[in-house]
């Protein structure tokens, strides 16, 4: 069975192109014109996107140099320790709707100090998998179509980014 998975991955892309050339020539299409007007698209968006993504970038290096997320996490510590959240997912937690990468990153700390097995470790994979990067999604999409007003798109993500780590961390508790 994972010799055919294995084998449909590998092909599935150079199956598409195909797919895709054909229908170009059965419809005469000009392939390679309509591969450089999407090219010359996608650099707009990248040119148009890059100052959102550069401002991220710096902001999140700043928060997680400048000790503010440890700030954050002792000052509601008492709070989380009252309705029993734990406090060593809170850092992912507070920085997987900002950033995927540093996430990641988080998580990976996470799973190498408690284990990916432990109860901890489980809550950091399932909050990786049932949440978004909210803040990094939303300028990236919202700035390449010049949407300036994002408070409820904002809002409504962050209840969902939320809902999702809290649940989360109700389910592993749960099962776990």
């Amino acid at each position: 069975m994972l010799k055919v998975i294995e084998f449909i991955s590998n092909v599935a892309i150079p199956f598409v192109i195909l797919i895709i050339v054909v229908y170009g020539l059965i419809e005469r299409i000009k392939i390679f014109d309509c591969f450089l007007d999407g090219a010359k698209e996608g650099i707009g968006i990248v040119y148009a996107v890059f100052p959102t993504l550069v401002g991220l970038f710096v902001a999140i290096g700043a928060l997680r140099s400048s000790g503010l997320l440890d700030f954050i996490i002792n000052l509601i510590s008492p709070v989380l320790k009252l309705v029993k959240f734990p406090t060593e997912i809170m850092p992912l937690a507070l920085i997987r709707p900002i950033s995927g990468s540093s996430s990641i990153a988080v998580a990976s700390d996470i799973m190498k100090i408690y284990g990916v097995d432990s109860r901890i470790g489980l809550m950091a994979a399932v909050i990786m998998g049932s949440t978004e990067t909210t803040l990094y999604t939303i300028a990236v999409y919202t700035s390449s179509v010049g949407i300036k007003n994002t408070r409820f798109i904002l809002w409504a993500s962050l209840v969902a980014d939320f809902v999702g780590i809290v649940t989360s961390v109700f389910v592993c508790k749960i099962m776990y």
